[in-house]
């Protein structure tokens, strides 16, 4: 069952922050940042990536969590050490289970440029060794339904292709006129703007704005002529994350 407090109660959406990786790749860092430096239990990062043709990710390793990489402009190629190239483009995604150790690469596709956005999901500690693994969902092969004034495809949930170890809803929305985000009991989550601006329960949120949420809600979420978000919510784990630059431990 799903319960709302009061919008007053509730945080407001806070700006995200540039991050310039030492790649060269730059970002919109919705969290941790100085405005809101926590990490967001079971959520370690969020961030919109922009990679310019001539940039990228070469081969680096991680482990101890997961990513979802899903597209909004462009293509990107992604290569592991499992032997495993794919090239997601427009709303497409990929899920990488990072577990006891994996190594990949990560570059724009057909020399041209490209962003998209990346989440990193912890894994419990129970799982940190687990073996890695990939997986990965064409544009056609996400469910997308339209309620009420919105669009909404799942990325990461119910009938989607993808599926995480920690239990989490990844919605992408397109809202042209009211509609309403719930987060389950006693898990946690955040709306992030793409593109377009809006409100939230009343306050204004545009692109590169994200709202936390910790606790249960409903949120009222309208759009001003349109506004692209994604809505993320995830079960906590209730264990510290200690991330240490590629790795979570």
């Amino acid at each position: 069952m799903t319960s709302s407090r009061p919008s007053a109660d509730r945080a407001a959406p806070v700006s995200g922050e540039p991050v310039r990786h030492g790649t060269g790749v730059n970002s919109n860092r919705a969290f941790p940042t100085g405005a809101h430096p926590q990490h967001l239990d079971p959520f370690v990062l969020f961030e919109r990536f922009y990679i310019e043709p001539d940039q990228g990710f070469p081969m680096h390793p991680h482990r101890g969590f997961e990513i979802v990489s899903y597209m909004i402009e462009g293509g990107m190629d992604h290569g592991d050490s499992l032997g495993v190239t794919n090239t997601a483009r427009e709303n497409e995604a990929m899920h990488i289970t990072t577990g006891g150790g994996i190594r990949h690469s990560e570059f724009p596709a057909d020399g041209a440029g490209c962003n998209g956005l990346q989440l990193w999901i912890n894994l419990p500690r129970e799982d940190k060794g687990m073996e890695p693994d990939y997986s990965d969902a064409a544009a056609d092969e996400l469910p997308t339904e339209t309620l009420d004034d919105a669009t909404v495809t799942t990325v990461v949930g119910e009938d989607s292709p993808l599926s995480t170890h920690t239990p989490v809803e990844y919605l992408d929305i397109e809202v042209t006129g009211s509609w309403a985000w719930s987060v389950p009991d006693g898990w946690a989550g955040f709306l992030y703007a793409v593109d377009g601006a809006g409100t939230v329960d009343g306050s204004a949120i545009a692109e590169g704005d994200v709202l936390p949420v910790t606790e249960a809600a409903t949120v009222d979420v309208r759009g001003e002529d349109s506004l692209r978000a994604v809505a993320v919510s995830g079960r906590p784990h209730g264990e510290p994350i200690d991330q240490r630059g590629p790795f979570v431990l």
